[in-house]
């Protein structure tokens, strides 16, 4: 009796060291077998497929490359060859218009227009353009683009109207005012300049001398208190290290 009660008591204990069987799906989890077509990875732990195989529900299928395309770098997929399109899983040739060129169907729809032309629909038409314009080399828009001197205006294009100490600007379909002068409407008025003032870097404003402040149309003296300086801006004041600005003047700070 006592040999039996022994016996299980051994059983049991070594049920209770060894745990819960495991399950068929934490043993597949933590499997470290490697697919057929795959390979271990070169760095870090798992495996990946080779070259020509996609990974699927932890398998390695082939990649079915179709007529006219290629394996592409990846190796886990294919793209079509230049002169073809994909459509679905095949690789249709592209049909280009007369009036076009192909070009990498990636990226577009396989072909665009010649310069001179736009596509509409599946063709290349020829704009008509206007006088004082030419044929741009964009696929978008009307297909032409007005001269220099001229701009769009309602499918024509119209002389720009530069006017006295103004000059065209670099796009050539507008105008700015020469330095000194303003664009006031359709007129560069000259810019009054007071005294004590300079006209600023861009040519169209002034300002004030170092010591001066803007008052109106003028430039009034910056009257600077005792233990005041002119500060950067040059309009105006700041108290010595120590002072505070109140009332024009510079007091201490327990006043």
């Amino acid at each position: 009796m006592r040999a039996y009660v022994l016996t299980c008591l051994i059983v049991s204990s070594a049920a209770l060291l060894a745990g819960p069987a495991p399950s068929a799906a934490q043993s597949q989890s933590s499997s470290s077998v490697i697919p057929d077509n795959a390979r271990k990875r070169s760095y870090g732990s798992g495996w990946e497929c080779k070259r020509g195989f996609r990974e699927s529900a932890g398998r390695c299928l082939v990649v079915t490359v179709p007529p006219n395309a290629y394996l592409s770098p990846d190796g886990s997929s294919w793209s079509c060859n230049r002169g073809f399109r994909t459509e679905g899983a095949k690789c249709q040739e592209v049909q280009v218009p007369a009036n076009g060129y192909a070009v990498d169907a990636r990226y577009d729809r396989g072909w665009r227009c010649n310069r001179g032309y736009r596509a509409v629909g599946e063709r290349c038409v020829q704009p008509e353009i206007p006088p004082h314009a030419f044929a741009s080399d964009s696929s978008f828009g009307s297909g032409w683009e007005c001269e220099r001197g001229f701009r769009e205006s309602q499918g024509a294009c119209v002389a720009v109207a530069v006017p006295a100490n103004a000059f065209l600007v670099r796009t050539g379909d507008d105008w700015k005012c020469e330095r000194g002068f303003s664009r006031v409407g359709e007129r560069c008025n000259a810019i009054a300049v007071p005294t004590n003032a300079y006209l600023d870097d861009y040519g169209n404003e002034w300002r004030c001398d170092r010591g001066f402040r803007k008052d109106g149309a003028r430039c009034a003296v910056l009257r600077v208190p005792d233990n005041g300086y002119i500060n950067h801006s040059g309009d105006d004041w700041s108290c010595e290290d120590g002072l505070l600005k109140k009332d024009g003047a510079c007091v201490a700070s327990n006043e």
